[in-house]
């Protein structure tokens, strides 16, 4: 209930004021277990990334978020899990393993932390071991302008959400290398479709 009524206020909220423009929605698989992979510049990025999504999207979200008893319980409620930072935080995993396993849309950050010079910045290897572990198609989504909202100089920048086609991994899971590739593969494509939209 919460989670349907924030995305509405969301999508208003991006539609009127940031003239958010959604591309390729067609390829968010319509069924199944997926995980929707972005590039991520600003706290708005959850938010933009999940209310033009056309399933559910749940999150990590670092530990500290849900510390607050209010707001800790709103983004509960939103599907969203903690995760230690800084460490390999197996139960966040197993969560997520689950997520998907249950057949839902998981939303991952793969550069692990905000981008501060709103560049993006190399692949850490969850994303890969995700999708290894599940099997499940990781949608690369490239998301621009969030980093200048409420910016001095363009406080109401256009927003973009553009979807690329889903990947798939199929090495070895067990091959670190493998999958830290895999990752960087992901963002790479992030990157790609960044270029050709802004």
């Amino acid at each position: 209930m919460l989670y349907a009524l924030l995305k509405v206020i969301f999508c208003l909220f991006f539609k009127l004021l940031f003239r958010a423009e959604i591309k390729n929605a067609d390829r968010l698989p319509k069924e199944g277990a997926f995980i929707l992979a972005a590039n991520h510049m600003s706290n708005w990025d959850p938010p933009l990334l999940a209310c033009f999504a056309t399933r559910p999207v749940g999150y990590m979200a670092k530990e500290e978020l849900f510390e607050p008893p209010v707001f800790g319980t709103a983004i509960r409620h939103c599907h969203a899990f903690p995760v230690k930072r800084g460490a390999a935080d197996r139960g966040a995993i197993k969560t997520a393993v689950q997520v998907l396993k249950g057949g839902h849309c998981l939303g991952l950050f793969p550069e692990g932390t905000r981008s501060k010079d709103g560049k993006l910045h190399k692949a850490e290897a969850g994303v890969g071991l995700i999708a290894a572990m599940t099997g499940a198609p990781v949608v690369p989504a490239a998301l621009i302008g969030t980093d200048k909202i409420f910016k001095s100089g363009s406080l109401f920048p256009k927003l973009k959400v553009i979807y690329g086609e889903p990947m798939s991994f199929t090495g070895d899971r067990k091959d670190k290398e493998q999958l830290a590739a895999f990752s960087q593969s992901i963002m790479d494509r992030i990157g790609e479709l960044k270029a050709e939209n802004e």
